[in-house]
Order: C-alpha cells, then structure tokens, then sequence
C-alpha cells in the first residue's frame, strides 16, 4: 500500500526560478527521507500558497516526515500549515498511467 500526503500553506514569500534556487538544499534533504517515493512541490503566487505532494511506501514514515516537517515550517515562521493523508488505490492509479515507483 503506497500513501499520499498533501501539504499546504500560506506563503508571502518567493516563487517559481527562485523559490527553485533558494531551497535546493531543503529538496536534497526531503528527497533522502525514509519511506519517501517522491515529492512534487506545488504553489501558487496569486492565492499566496505553497507547498507539495508526497508519495510514501508505508504510513510510519509518512507520520514521522509530517511531524518532522510541520516542525520545520514552524520554525521558518509558516502557520495554518494543512495537511491531508490519502491512501493510493494503486489498480485505478496504473489504469491512469500513475507512476507509483518513483524510479526506484
């Protein structure tokens, strides 16, 4: 079973080509995180939000990166963090060309 995380939260900050440059080092760091298949980093410059899209092979480490993650925004400043956990319903997903696998 494979499970989604959905992350979002208002962001004033910078967006696009320099959002890309300024956390390069965080993405290494997510990237490297137990369980983790794959991220997509999601914003929103006109409704002021980012945030991302995370896809994990087990729901332990899927609860232990949120915890560790929430704290982390915290500690940039960032409140009303939201988050929304889904499991995967990896038949339907392959019909629909989803890639579970991450490369991996």
């Amino acid at each position: 079973m494979k499970y989604l995380l959905q992350v979002d939260f208002p962001h004033e900050g910078i967006f696009g080509e320099k959002m890309a440059e300024a956390f390069v080092e965080l993405a290494k760091d997510i990237a490297n995180e137990n369980g983790l298949i794959w991220k997509i980093w999601t914003e929103n410059e006109e409704t002021k939000e980012a945030g991302g899209i995370y896809l994990f092979d087990n729901e332990d480490d899927l609860h232990r990166y949120l915890e560790k993650h929430t704290k982390r925004l915290e500690s940039f400043g960032y409140s009303d963090i939201r988050a929304k956990i889904f499991s995967v319903n990896e038949p339907l997903s392959a019909i629909t060309n989803a890639d579970l696998t991450g490369g991996k």
